[in-house]
């Protein structure tokens, strides 16, 4: 899938094209509905539209302009404007929305009292009326049924002006009915028919609404007001995110040196980074140490030393050292940014669930206003006066509307991605979601999973008349082009050998470098065909002598790895690696064992030192000496046994295993393509952050089903009992806006998920 920048079309050779759309004067679920299938009706185009986050996600085959999309969306009465996915929008829309509904609120609160009171008042005792108190009630209620209640109205009649409802419909002609009503009833009532007065009182009752149009807009506004509180609470986590990359940057010219807004640095361009500063993109140091926190990406909160040749990540802070870093990957390209994309791409995506409410949204609304118009009517055919007729539609009306139905499942993911990105949980989308509760089955990758990936050689012996410098020169030349933990401290110890050495040779050149996954390398270098790797399958088809069989079988029962290094198919030497496990894992282990999910180690190390690993660890069941492919045969078969399961790596060789898994988890300082086929990313170092991303996700599954059996069973029950005359409008209004506000409230929860003596469930659910 390509996205593009939402103000041009994708080249007509890349179809299809994804435009991203921020959406504005959406007031429920029913609107994204209508957006939705209005946009789905172009041709060749797959769009999403989600309420919660104003976003439209629009999917086309056939090449189309944002600018036809915006004037489609503008026809159907809202308004849209280009979003760029790549730049995280770090504006609290939200909060906004909330100042301006908290003034409309306090004005309607204020007026709302005296009217409910004089309301009462003037209906139980008719002799308290003086004269011109239709006026004083009129003053009292107009501005809040025409400026507190204003964008209801406006809202109501743009989406009739073209041709559609919404819940603002519902509301809006509750409180102009009310209103109306009450005016025709007040300057229409015969006072001489009614001598005693209590004509006038039980009329007054049943026909001068104001304090319903009132408390409708009170209660509607303070629903809105609590909602928008909630989704800025919810989005703090993408704007505390987007806040830790600097604004400016100090560039290096050849003049000096300059400051530059950070968007507008360039790769290769060189940049300063003080002590106390952030770093302003993914780089390479080039000069100068230092200490770097990067606690708010990795959770570690142990500095990093850092030196020339080093890698940093945008973000981090530089605590007591002068730096020049060389931008590696800037603007939406660094590390940071694409976790900030993850994130807004999780809460823009819909689960199941939000799908099925949206559709339901989308008719909701016409059936309820026909509803309420049919119960006014059927009223007045068994005998009511048009006053309780109006009432008992007005109470179907208002109680009907679908806020909490629309809200159920995007706040609860909102908040729930938010809290995950805080922990070092990136959500990519709703699947992880879907699947997550379900999980039976953690698969570990070994090196770099389980163990911290960072090998170090214990034992090196050259075999024969092989020269160790000359050998460790030839082993430098040809793992130099690998990126595996195991080249990377080969080459390490090589150097640290070497630098002591006098007269050490010089590197050569390795030509026809082959990666052979899950076996080695091999190159030719200076015309000799090297092979390093497992020590079988680097001597084939000679067979490894009877005392390095010996030594490479002691070398894998203490948990470390032999490699093999052969020159022309001759044995040169023999080294031993060791690979520590993270000090989480057995925690991790452990934890999931206890909530009764099934751990698996899989690896392609050989069987010995996979089995001595797993034994610390604290993992019986092991697949080892498996290749790439073959994990993902393994994975399938258990999914084809009844198992769904969830992969955990973080290499190359992983990304086929982590696509083919139901869910695959990704560790964060693994390789690019094995996060791009995983569900799930983990940034922190601490392993137990995986048994926190799926507790998470059950917990939001949980919250998800909550909120829609309270939507679903709050609309089911109520309609019926507005329609048979039991709920009162103001009543119907409130507890509309009760059953909004529980949702709410109800995923909010989710923000204190892994806070001590605050996490909605404190294990796993057994399985």
């Amino acid at each position: 899938m390509v996205e593009i920048d939402g103000g041009g079309t994708a080249p007509s050779s890349t179809p299809p094209q994804r435009i991203t759309l921020t959406v504005s004067g959406m007031s429920c679920a029913a609107c994204a509905a209508r957006i939705e299938r209005r946009l789905n009706k172009l041709d060749g185009t797959t769009a999403s539209v989600n309420y919660a986050t104003r976003t439209a996600i629009i999917d086309a085959a056939h090449p189309i302009t944002t600018e036809q999309l915006c004037e489609d969306i503008s026809r159907a009465g809202y308004s849209a404007q280009p979003k760029d996915p790549a730049i995280p929008d770090n504006n609290d829309e939200d909060a906004t929305t909330a100042r301006k509904l908290f003034a409309r609120l306090i004005v309607s609160l204020i007026l709302f009292i005296p009217v409910a009171d004089l309301s009462i008042l003037f209906s139980i005792m008719p002799d308290t009326r003086f004269p011109g108190w239709q006026w004083v009630l009129i003053a009292l209620v107009t501005p809040v049924v025409l400026w507190c209640a204003y964008p209801m109205h406006t809202n109501a009649f743009t989406g009739l002006r073209h041709g559609s409802t919404s819940m603002d419909t519902l509301v809006s002609t509750g409180i102009i009915t009310a209103t109306a009503w009450s005016l025709y009833s007040m300057f229409h009532l015969d006072d001489t028919r009614h001598p005693h007065g209590i004509w006038n009182a039980i009329i007054s009752v049943d026909n001068v609404y104001f304090e319903v149009a009132c408390g409708v807009t009170v209660f509607i506004l303070a629903g809105r007001y609590f909602e928008a509180r909630a989704k800025s609470t919810a989005g703090r986590a993408i704007r505390s995110l987007t806040g830790m990359m600097p604004a400016d940057v100090e560039i290096i010219t050849p003049t000096g040196t300059m400051m530059l807004p950070t968007r507008e640095l360039k790769l290769g361009h060189h940049f300063i980074v003080r002590p106390g500063q952030r770093i302003a993109a993914d780089g390479t140091v080039i000069k100068g140490t230092a200490s770097i926190d990067a606690s708010a990406m990795t959770g570690e909160s142990r500095p990093i030393a850092t030196t020339p040749g080093h890698d940093v990540t945008g973000g981090t802070i530089s605590l007591d050292g002068y730096l020049v870093i060389e931008a590696t990957k800037v603007g939406s390209d660094t590390r940071l940014a694409g976790m900030i994309r993850l994130v807004e791409q999780a809460q823009q995506e819909k689960a199941r669930a939000q799908r099925l409410a949206d559709r339901i949204a989308g008719i909701f609304v016409p059936t309820v206003a026909t509803l309420a118009l049919t119960t006014s009517l059927i009223w007045l055919l068994c005998g009511a006066t048009t006053a309780n007729a109006i009432n008992n539609g007005i109470a179907v009306l208002i109680i009907a509307c679908p806020c909490a139905l629309g809200l159920a499942t995007p706040m609860a993911l909102m908040v729930a991605t938010g809290r995950g990105a805080e922990l070092g949980v990136f959500i990519k989308g709703h699947t992880a979601f879907d699947i997550s509760g379900h999980i039976d089955t953690v698969v570990f990758d070994k090196t770099g999973t389980l163990t911290t990936g960072q090998h170090s050689v214990t034992l090196f012996h050259t075999i024969g008349n092989h020269n160790q410098h000359d050998t460790l020169a030839t082993i430098t030349a040809v793992e130099t082009a690998s990126n595996h933990p195991i080249a990377t401290a080969l080459v390490a110890y090589a150097h640290t050998t070497l630098d002591t050495t006098d007269n050490a040779p010089t590197i050569p050149d390795a030509d026809n470098f082959h990666l052979h996954h899950g076996r080695g390398v091999s190159a030719t270098v200076n015309n000799h065909t090297i092979k390093i790797g497992e020590p079988t399958w680097a001597c084939h088809p000679t067979p490894l002598p009877p005392d390095i069989t010996t030594t490479t079988t002691n070398i894998r029962h203490h948990g470390g790895t032999a490699i093999a290094v052969t020159i022309d198919g001759t044995l040169a030497a023999i080294a031993g690696l060791t690979d520590t496990p993270r000090p989480s894992a057995t925690t991790t282990v452990t934890q999931l064992h206890h909530a009764g999910i099934r751990c698996i180690m899989l690896t392609g190390d050989d069987p010995t030192t996979a089995h001595a690993i797993a034994k610390h660890i604290g993992i019986t069941d092991v697949i080892a000496g498996v290749l790439p492919e073959d994990k993902v045969h393994t994975l399938r078969h258990l999914r084809d046994t009844g198992n769904t399961v969830a992969m955990v790596g973080d290499g190359v060789n992983d990304a086929p295993a982590l696509a083919a898994a139901d869910l695959g988890i990704a560790i964060g300082s693994g390789t690019d393509i094995a996060q791009d086929a995983a569900d799930l990313i983990i940034v922190r170092d601490n392993l137990t952050t995986v048994v926190d991303a799926l507790h998470l996700a059950q917990a939001t599954n949980r919250t998800i089903r909550g909120n829609l059996l309270w939507a679903f069973g709050y609309n089911v029950a109520a309609i019926p009992l507005a329609m048979s005359g039991l709920l009162n409008p103001l009543i119907a209004s409130l507890a509309m806006a009760l059953s909004s506000l529980f949702v709410v409230a109800n995923s909010l929860r989710l923000r204190t998920f892994g806070h001590t003596g605050h996490t909605p469930d404190n294990h796993l659910r057994s399985k």
